[in-house]
């Protein structure tokens, strides 16, 4: 814990308590409104950066000032990331030891236990549930922590205790990899800081059972925020030959023969991922309906055209095309190209799922891509319906940012 600091003599003399925590100012042209509002972040070219804050290690705790120096709040401080700081606490003399994060991790808990009847969901979505930076995904009695953000690191002994606390989960796996770690300046790696977890776990959704590998898979292990999505896919399939590209473990095939899909054939490039996929059907019961195809999503959907193939119900679920605003045209001209891809392989009449987990592009740039790629690949159809992350996924309304899941369900022509 950060130790008492007293200020400068100037600054002390403008404000004379000793404070718990270092101070941080914003800039004199800084919109303090939206943080007062709400707003999570501040950006590292509205903070005042002169040589102490400079000197703050990354993750330190300090008290965030506007520019007439009133409070705003607690702040963690990062001067190696664009976002520099990151609210925590609106007393800015709060403490973060483990009773503080025992209450944020109840709060989170308790609209999980109201939504799940089973403890397999995602606990904790950072800024949207008062941990910035901080991800947990529960599985049954395993938990998985991304600590994305600096101060989640050097917090992260006492967020575990906290978590062992409230939650009861007996393993505890450290998943640090991703984008976000390396824009905080933080390495990557994966370790198991609680128990033993030697094998995929079995997950229950939507009549399926999916296997989770938590400590080599993609992310935590599973995609939790498409579930609503998968359930209704699994309304669309009965008795459908599916196409699910982009699978990773099973995602919306098995939902979809859960849902009596005929048959579903799922693509992905990760061999490792497909035999998860395959070893979740046989668990499911679905083995004798379903198969896997590797390979670049790009390329199988070129072969699967060229052979004629058709389907009733066609997923694809690619990974961030635009994970942010300097990928944005690349991106949306490949969200535009897997629908011209996949569009001619929709059966008359039958179904196509497009989904993008890109925040930087926004629900009218995505359904604009999406309608150009399927009238280029000949077609024309309805737009359905319109799906996001699942409640256990919560938005923050001031940052945009915590809503990066659509999926948009069209009903093709003949």
């Amino acid at each position: 814990m950060t130790s008492p600091i007293s200020h400068s003599p100037a600054e002390d003399a403008a404000d004379p308590v000793v404070r718990r925590y270092p101070v941080v100012r914003l800039k004199p042209k800084a919109e303090a409104r939206a943080i007062r509002h709400g707003f999570p972040w501040v950006y590292a070219d509205e903070l005042v950066t002169d040589r102490r804050t400079g000197n703050l290690a990354p993750g330190a705790l300090a008290i965030l000032v506007d520019g007439d120096r009133r409070d705003l709040g607690l702040v963690t401080v990062n001067t190696k990331s664009k976002i520099i700081a990151r609210m925590l606490d609106r007393n800015p003399e709060a403490e973060l030891n483990q009773a503080w994060f025992e209450a944020k991790l109840a709060r989170a808990l308790s609209l999980r236990a109201r939504l799940y009847d089973q403890p397999f969901y995602r606990l904790v979505h950072a800024e949207a549930d008062g941990l910035p930076g901080i991800v947990i995904d529960r599985f049954g009695d395993v938990a998985v922590i991304q600590p994305n953000a600096a101060w989640a690191e050097t917090h992260l002994e006492v967020l575990v205790a906290a978590l062992q606390a409230v939650t009861g989960v007996t393993r505890v796996v450290k998943n640090a990899t991703g984008r976000s770690r390396g824009l905080e300046g933080l390495n990557e790696e994966t370790v198991i800081l609680r128990g033993d977890v030697a094998a995929p776990v079995p997950v229950p959704m939507n009549g399926a059972t999916y296997l989770a590998d938590v400590t080599g898979g993609q992310k935590t292990g599973l995609f939790f925020d498409q579930r609503p999505n998968h359930a209704f896919a699994a309304q669309l399939a009965g008795g459908a030959r599916v196409l699910d590209v982009f699978a990773h473990v099973g995602g919306f095939g098995l939902a979809a023969l859960a849902g009596g899909a005929a048959s579903a054939l799922a693509v992905d490039a990760s061999a490792a991922a497909l035999a998860l996929a395959g070893q979740g059907a046989a668990a499911s019961g679905f083995a004798d309906h379903f198969a896997t195809r590797q390979g670049d999503a790009f390329d199988v959907l070129e072969a699967l055209g060229s052979e004629g193939a058709q389907f009733d119900l066609v997923i694809c679920d690619p990974p961030a095309f635009a994970p942010a605003k300097p990928a944005l045209e690349a991106g949306l001209r490949a969200y535009e190209r897997i629908a011209r891809l996949a569009a001619p392989l929709v059966a008359p009449g039958g179904y196509l799922v497009l989904c993008s987990c890109s925040h930087a592009a926004d629900l009218a740039s995505f359904r604009n891509a999406s309608a150009r790629g399927i009238g280029r690949g000949g077609r024309r159809g309805q737009l359905l319906h319109t799906g996001f992350a699942g409640p256990d996924h919560p938005m923050l309304p001031q940052l945009a940012e915590s809503g990066y899941l659509k999926a948009l369900f069209f009903r093709l022509d003949g």
